[in-house]
């Protein structure tokens, strides 16, 4: 089972249902931002340290446990990692397209 392409996907499935919280929050951040004045700093670089760096951790992490499956599945590694960012995504896209639909 490991071989084919449904273990990523489904592996991946799982790893992006925890993940529609911080990638949801990215998202919703950078909708709804509005442009400061030049000389204003109304806290672009806290915003990039409280959502940005648990991201790039999140990312190091998501890619730590795909690296061993990536080894083992017969897909080549840019079908492989398409695959698994795919399905990492769907379930925030998914939440994301009920809610502009509603």
């Amino acid at each position: 089972m490991l071989g084919r392409w449904y273990a990523a996907l489904g592996v991946n499935l799982l790893l992006g249902v925890p993940a529609v919280v911080p990638i949801y929050l990215l998202y919703y951040t950078v909708a709804t931002w509005v442009d400061p004045a030049p000389e204003e700093n109304d806290g672009f670089g806290v915003v990039l340290l409280a959502f940005g760096l648990p991201a790039a951790a999140c990312g190091f992490l998501w890619w730590l446990a795909n690296r061993p499956l990536a080894h083992r599945t017969r897909l080549r590694p840019a079908s492989y990692w398409g695959v698994s960012l795919l399905g990492t995504f769907a379930p925030t896209a998914t939440l994301i397209g009920i809610g502009i639909a509603i």
